[in-house]
């Protein structure tokens, strides 16, 4: 089954075209989901008083748009932010697991998220089968990706040469490190 999800601000607003309020947009892809075998889940956890426990749960939808999420925060958000952003996400989760849901710090994590999300607009393009989601293809009009830099090929944007010195600078530890290790042998 190939399906499209259309994003604005990070919010998926519309299925294969159709404009849908989030309840629908959830309902018709955990339908469309269940008939794929998409979003089976069984984890164990852990619980706010300590104790590990396990879960089965069922989340057709909810895997489904965060696949296609992801998949468009691949092309519109840069390195560094993408990376935090993970940090960020992981530590909402818990709090608001934790049931801490009005605190200052869910205030100050949501307006990250909120500022990340401004460029997250697009179509993804999804084929389901048989319990996967394979990317079919992602488009932005905030995309980041561009083949002609992406290809390294030589040009003003970028020159080879210019690598040199970021290689040999990153890879400085590694060699101070490896000289300090041959000495005490």
């Amino acid at each position: 089954t190939y399906i499209t999800i259309t994003f604005e601000k990070g919010i998926p607003v519309a299925l294969n075209g159709e404009k849908m309020n989030g309840i629908d947009l959830i309902t018709a892809l955990n339908k469309i989901g269940g008939e794929n075998g998409i979003g089976i889940i069984d984890m164990v956890e852990n619980r706010l008083v300590g104790m590990k426990s396990r879960g089965v749960y069922e989340t057709p939808g909810g895997t489904i748009l965060y696949k296609a999420h992801a998949d468009l925060e691949e092309i519109t958000i840069d390195k560094e932010t993408q990376h935090f952003k993970y940090q960020v996400s992981q530590k909402l989760a818990d709090i608001l697991y934790n049931g801490q849901w009005y605190t200052p710090l869910t205030k100050a994590l949501l307006a990250f998220i909120d500022e990340t999300q401004k460029t997250v607009n697009g179509d993804v393009k999804l084929k389901l089968y048989k319990g996967n989601i394979i990317k079919e293809g992602t488009t932005s009009p905030y995309s980041l990706y561009d083949e002609d830099i992406a290809s390294f090929k030589t040009g003003d944007l970028y020159d080879h040469h210019d690598a040199e010195g970021f290689i040999t600078l990153y890879g400085l530890s590694t060699k101070v490190r490896a000289m300090k290790l041959n000495n005490k042998k």
